[in-house]
């Protein structure tokens, strides 16, 4: 990782941009191939445009974006396999790129004919890459398989090799185009367990992922890209928001709250009591603002077709707590206003490290809960209610309510880390959470050894 002064960019991206021609038809291409007066028949389509970037060395970069943002597009222009339309990149050092399935193999020779071409391509002597097989063949175990064309293999097969063979080069620059997300829960294991070798010995990782949590637990920092640019470059919780307001903060233009009619539809074991003592009801203003577990560097997206106002934490009788002991039961109250009807609204609670690793996730979609319908200038509260059997440390709660549209979740408000909780736990109490291990002496004593029947006495 960096330390204290800032390492020299292995990689400098500078003003990139990646354009294609984009043709109705064949025959549209031929026409303007052929034309005498040069008539166009193509639309331009810039995949990239205008992205600087520079990576130090040592630095483990992730790449977050929807499908057809540019992503992958960037990582070939990095691994100089495409030439980019616009800007310059300069890379300093070995470079190993495991892009999309198939780049740099031919299918029709063996797994072990292609590891060998792959080494020597990527500027190994043909009896260094020899010497490096067998380690190649342990990690990807494939078994005997690797000396049949690489056209039979299953995906996770292929990945496998590929990866193997891709981080057998001891590359100064890794670069990964969404393979750790193809192969089996050991083999992941495995993969993770070997980029953090390479994060030790000070290598460069660049990797494309759609998963936000390989992205918070492994990189030190993220960039998000959307329609080809560069739309966030940071931490990677950061970066994770953003993508979330990109997938889910689609919509309609922010509406205007309603006046104060309202209809309450509190949750079914909190009364009417209860609900007016915790909120403001009818307040247009984000009473979770004034609450001492307020985070007030929360990230907040959303269409605001409803808002979610106020959120109030109790546990063990105690109210707007901060601090928790590990594993008591807190209940947490969320209260919204809507300002457009939703038949089922879709709420959800998300809990995560302050580092941005998801702990625990759910929705009301998810767990198939029924929700209340809601109209125009209603208010609705709801309860979630759940232990925290975790170790001392602080940690952060999102919040999410919207619906669905067309079977894509669509966010009304997300309010990501906008509560912080204090969780103490005893000082035995190692690793993230305590999943209540017991301990029991079921032995304890001289056995003694009867002789086999028959035997000497």
């Amino acid at each position: 990782m960096p330390g204290l002064s800032t390492p020299c960019p292995i990689i400098r991206v500078a003003n990139v941009g990646k354009k294609y021609r984009l043709f109705a038809s064949p025959s549209e291409r031929l026409k303007e191939l052929f034309h005498p007066f040069g008539k166009q028949y193509h639309r331009d389509f810039w995949a990239l445009r205008g992205i600087t970037l520079n990576v130090p060395s040592g630095e483990t970069l992730g790449i977050l974006g929807r499908n057809g943002s540019g992503k992958s597009t960037l990582l070939q222009i990095i691994a100089s396999v495409l030439e980019p339309t616009e800007g310059t990149v300069a890379v300093d050092g070995r470079v190993s790129a495991l892009l999309e399935l198939g780049a740099g193999f031919d299918a029709e020779l063996t797994g072990r004919q292609n590891v060998i071409l792959y080494s020597t391509l990527a500027g190994l002597t043909r009896s260094e890459a020899q010497a490096r097989l067998p380690e190649i063949l342990r990690f990807a175990d494939i078994g005997p398989h690797v000396d049949q064309p690489m056209k039979t293999y299953s995906t996770g097969m292929f990945i496998r090799l590929a990866f193997a063979a891709a981080i057998s080069i001891d590359p100064d620059i890794l670069i990964i185009d969404e393979a750790l997300a193809v192969g089996d829960g050991l083999f992941q294991q495995k993969c993770f367990s070997r980029l953090h070798e390479f994060q030790r010995a000070g290598k460069t990782i660049v990797l494309v992922t759609h998963d936000p949590q390989v992205v918070t637990r492994h990189c030190s920092r993220a960039i998000v890209i959307e329609y080809g640019t560069l739309l966030f470059d940071g931490t990677p919780a950061e970066a994770v928001s953003r993508y979330y307001e990109v997938l889910y903060g689609e919509g309609p233009a922010p509406l205007v709250l309603p006046g104060p009619e309202i209809g309450l539809a509190p949750s079914s074991d909190a009364g009417a009591g209860l609900v007016a003592e915790l909120f403001a009801l009818g307040d247009p203003a984000d009473g979770l603002a004034a609450r001492p577990n307020y985070n007030a560097n929360e990230f907040r997206f959303g269409t605001h077709g409803a808002r979610i106002v106020d959120i109030a934490v109790l546990a063990g009788g105690r109210r707007d707590v901060t601090r928790v002991l590990s594993g008591e039961r807190v209940d947490i109250y969320v209260r919204a206003a809507f300002a457009v009807p939703v038949t089922e609204p879709v709420w959800g609670l998300f809990l995560k490290s302050k580092d941005g690793v998801l702990i625990y996730g759910t929705t009301t979609s998810m767990q198939r809960w029924k929700t209340a319908e809601s109209a125009p200038g209603q208010e609705t509260v709801v309860r979630f209610s759940c232990p925290l059997p975790l170790k001392d440390g602080d940690y952060f709660l999102d919040f999410g309510l919207g619906h669905m549209v067309d079977g894509k979740y669509v966010a009304f408000d997300g309010r990501c880390g906008a509560v912080h909780l204090r969780i103490d736990s005893t000082p035995w109490l190692d690793g993230l959470t305590d999943i209540r291990a017991e301990y029991a002496e079921v032995y304890h004593g001289t056995p003694s050894r009867t002789p086999p029947s028959g035997g000497p006495s």
